[in-house]
């Protein structure tokens, strides 16, 4: 036992470049595809939150869900960076960050990876290895980590 130790009971300090809430920027090509998604990024700490709003021209949902084309989806978990690459690790959720079990769109597990192509002050631009678009954003809000205790 002399070689295993507790982990903190605190949250990790997460990658300081993301710290912040970060906007999409327009998506390019949006009037050429049938479908598109922009991205607002909450990353406290070694915490993400996504809002996720998409558009959509095709209706690939029961009638019920598909809204005219317009729906909003929110994913909550945590991330890690590693060397170019941004992993979330977490499931998606209600419009309040709370555990979504069923309903309209996506349910269970988001998990996501992002290559970060360019990286600045107040610029953040991923691109994601499911779909390859270009995800550029800004920051709108700088925040500090603080961490707190899992418990």
């Amino acid at each position: 036992m002399a070689s295993c130790k507790l982990n903190p009971n605190l949250q990790g300090a997460g990658a300081g470049f993301v710290q912040g809430i970060w906007v999409e920027q327009e998506v390019g090509y949006r009037d050429e595809l049938l479908q598109y998604t922009t991205h607002s990024f909450r990353f406290s700490c070694d915490s993400f939150y996504v809002t996720l709003n998409t558009y959509a021209r095709a209706n690939y949902n029961p009638d019920s869900c598909f809204n005219n084309g317009r729906w909003i989806e929110y994913a909550k978990g945590n991330y890690a960076v590693k060397g170019d690459s941004v992993f979330l690790s977490g499931t998606f959720t209600k419009s309040n960050f709370k555990q979504k079990i069923s309903g309209c769109y996506r349910n269970g597990q988001y998990l996501e990876t992002f290559v970060v192509k360019e990286k600045a002050d107040s610029y953040l631009q991923l691109e994601s290895l499911k779909s390859h678009f270009p995800i550029k954003l800004i920051l709108k809000e700088l925040l500090v980590c603080n961490p707190q205790p899992l418990n």
